[in-house]
């Protein structure tokens, strides 16, 4: 690290923190970028040969003053944030496990010109679309097994075998770097079972790893980093 570099980082604490004390500066939204590129370059995490993967959910915590201030322009600052988030992974060939979004929060306990960025590489989930696989034996109807992503998505479990993983060639696509291409299966019949395909990193049901196991309603299947709730129907 530069002499210059460590005189920015020395530079940025001090008006982050005692300056904003002292004066009460108000956050600008060019701290806010600043503090995303760092976030990303020091949450980077290398893979693989020529792939290196950072956050792409970003959470800014901002002071009840700062909250107010920036929030009447909320959608168009944060869509400008993920917009240079994106395009600065880019530029330093990063690679996102999901789609770059940021979001502004109120912490009552922040005061004026202080912020705190949180991260997490999140996958993104997304069920293969039918009419690229062979028709399913399983009998279709109301209250149909799915498993749930993040924010509620149902991925319906159509099928007599459902495939798990990261390849193209799965039912239900996890784009995440932990999951193996063919990561796992679940099998319908009398009992919903859930098998691991000799995946890299295991799979697990409720936080134990699993070879093979029956899913109860409400069971966490975790693949990778990504968790993935089980609804009976």
């Amino acid at each position: 690290m530069g002499l210059l570099d460590r005189f920015e980082q020395r530079l940025d604490r001090m008006v982050n923190g005692a300056f904003a004390r002292a004066f009460k500066a108000e956050v600008q939204p060019v701290e806010i970028a600043a503090a995303l590129q760092r976030e990303m370059d020091e949450r980077a995490a290398v893979v693989s040969r020529g792939r290196t993967v950072v956050p792409n959910v970003f959470v800014i915590d901002l002071s009840p003053h700062d909250h107010d201030r920036l929030s009447v322009y909320a959608t168009t600052l944060t869509d400008e944030l993920a917009t240079m988030v994106r395009e600065y992974a880019e530029e330093q060939r990063y690679t996102f496990v999901g789609g770059a979004t940021v979001t502004l929060t109120l912490d009552d306990h922040l005061e004026t010109g202080l912020f705190r960025v949180h991260s997490e590489a999140k996958a993104e989930v997304a069920s293969v679309p039918s009419a690229t696989r062979a028709p399913s034996n399983a009998p279709l109807g109301a209250g149909h097994p799915r498993l749930l992503a993040d924010g509620d998505v149902a991925h319906p479990l159509t099928r007599a075998v459902t495939r798990l993983g990261r390849g193209t060639d799965v039912d239900i696509r996890v784009d995440d770097p932990g999951v193996s291409r063919h990561h796992a299966e679940i099998l319908l019949g009398r009992e919903i079972l859930l098998r691991d395909l000799g995946s890299t990193n295991g799979t697990y049901v409720d936080g134990v790893q699993v070879g093979e196991s029956v899913l109860h309603d409400g069971a966490v299947v975790q693949l990778g980093a990504t968790r993935l709730t089980f609804r009976a129907g």
